[in-house]
Order: C-alpha cells, then structure tokens, then sequence
C-alpha cells in the first residue's frame, strides 16, 4: 500500500512537471516569469499553506505531549543540518558547491509528498506531527535557510545582495519576512486554537492550493534546461542518496528511540527524515540567482528513488 501511495505521488509529480518542461519549450514561460513565479511560492503560498494546517479541525493534541514533538523535530533538524556539513566533505564536494548538498540535506519534501503519504500509512492522527513538522521545518528555512543563500548570492554577486548585512549571511532584516511572520502566526494560531470565519479559510485555502502547482512548474523550467545526463550521471548524488535517503533515517530511528514511547509519533518522524528532497530550496536559489542545477538534479533523483528509499527506510521500524 505504501509503495502504491509513493508511486501515485510520483505520476502527479512527473505530470505537473512536464507541463513545466512544455511551457518553457513553448516559449510560454520564461527565466525571468520563473523568478516572479518562485518569489510568488516562496513568500506567499506556501506560507498560507502552513497557516492552513494549523486552522484545521483535527484533534489537538495535548500540551505535553506537542512541546515533546516540537523538541523531537528541533533535534531532528538539529541531525540534518550537522549532518548537512559532513557529507559534502565526505562526498568531496567543491566548498563552492556545498550549499546545494547543505539544502538537499535539510529541507525534504514534508508537504506534497509527506502529507498525503503520512496519512495513508499511519491513518489521519499522524497528521497533526506532519504539521508540527512544516512549523518547525519554515521557521528554519526561511530563517537559515535564506541567509545561507543570500550569503552564497553575496559571494557570488558581490554588491547585489543589499540584504545581507554580513559575510555570514546572517542578520536581523533576513529573519523579518513573510514566511517567517506566518510561521510564528501559525505556532500561536495552533496553540490557541483560533478560529477564522469561513470565508477567510476558504480564501486562504485557494491561496494555499496553489502551491504545489506552481513550485512543480518552476522546477520545470529547470528541467526543460538541462539534458538527462546532467540528472542521472552525477556520480555524487547517487553516493548521497544512499546516505541522506537511508542510512540517516534508519540512524535516526535509533536517536528518536531513546526518548520517544509514542509510536506514532516515531514512525511520523521517521518517515518525514525519509522524504525526497524539498523543491522549496530550489525557488529560492532562483530568487537569489543563485546556481540551481545541483539542486533540481538532487529533487528529481531523490524522488524518482523514493519508491525504494521510504520502504528500505520503514523496515527498520
């Protein structure tokens, strides 16, 4: 059943991108549309689709039994971005190219393909960890996430990126954007249980549907522009996809294990570390003009490979 999930995921996936791949072609689409469209995803829908899921109606879990999940994924991401920084030097990556393993690492694919999966397999309950997830995992993308970036966009734009204060990447003003205000919005909407009325819900509902379309076409555009070799005969990713894929999430498992009698909440945890690569990381490093050949070779590897990678993943658990 989940293999059949995953493969369904990946037909909606390929058929969204081909579409890309065809309005660009077509002239229909072109580079600098692609960066209005990847502005457009990164600091508006998939913002509001977050603050969707902490609106919804799903049964709230209990104050405990949250600030545990919220720790359990902090230390999650705590794992991946240390280990972000060892496998590009064990990979023996160029330092200038580091950063495309760094987003690869860190930033999966929790929300296209980890919501729909996640439900099938551990029944709607898993649901409310998904989206503790995706509250913790756009707090650090759009904080880390883009001063990584912008500070790779610095390097290699000296004098363009007026928003990085610093060679670090790092600053106050990098932190104050909308995917980081609606991130914090949505913690205090889901522990407050506040509700909208339902014309304000059904209008960030369309908002936030637009997401996965939009981010697919984009991550077409890349497509269209590379040959098949440049995806399938980068000896790095395969070495990576082993690593990142499988033996991290089944080291992950045993590190969870120590602290977390939750079943549910383990198994959700688990398979959120075991998801293919995010595209997001990739909308963003076509805002900063940043190279994303690396990056979109990786998503596309790693969620071709998924049909493989999650049930090697789920054995262990």
């Amino acid at each position: 059943m989940s293999i059949w999930i995953v493969q369904k995921q990946m037909i909606m996936i390929f058929a969204m991108i081909l579409i890309g791949v065809y309005l660009y072609k077509s002239k229909h689409l072109s580079d600098e549309t692609s960066k209005q469209l990847s502005w457009i995803i990164v600091n508006v829908t998939n913002p509001v689709t977050l603050l969707i899921a902490a609106l919804s109606d799903r049964e709230k879990l209990g104050a405990g039994e949250v600030g545990l999940a919220f720790l359990a994924f902090i230390l999650m991401y705590v794992i991946l971005i240390a280990a972000a920084y060892l496998l590009p030097v064990l990979l023996k990556v160029e330092p200038d190219g580091r950063y495309a393993y760094r987003m690869l690492t860190i930033f999966s694919n929790v929300g296209f393909i980890g919501i729909p999966f996640t439900s099938a397999v551990l029944g709607p309950k898993s649901l409310i960890f998904v989206s503790i997830c995706g509250l913790v995992y756009n707090v650090i993308i759009y904080t880390y996430g883009i001063a990584s970036l912008k500070a790779v966009s610095l390097r290699l734009h000296p004098g363009e990126s007026g928003n990085v204060t610093s060679g670090s990447g790092f600053s106050l003003r990098s932190m104050f954007n909308s995917g980081m205000i609606l991130s914090v919005l949505t913690i205090v909407v889901y522990l407050a249980d506040i509700k909208v009325p339902g014309m304000v819900n059904t209008t960030l509902t369309y908002i936030a549907n637009c997401t996965t379309f939009l981010s697919m076409i984009v991550l077409g555009t890349s497509v269209a522009q590379m040959v098949p070799k440049e995806v399938f005969t980068k000896w790095r990713l395969y070495v990576f996809l082993v690593l990142r894929q499988i033996l991290l999430p089944v080291a992950l498992i045993f590190v969870m294990k120590l602290f977390i009698t939750n079943d549910l909440m383990l198994r959700s945890i688990v398979i959120m570390s075991a998801m293919p690569a995010g595209n997001l990381p990739l909308m963003m490093a076509k805002q900063y003009g940043v190279k994303e050949d690396v990056i979109s070779a990786g998503i596309i590897l790693t969620t071709v490979a998924t049909i493989v990678t999650i049930p090697a993943v789920m054995f262990f658990l």
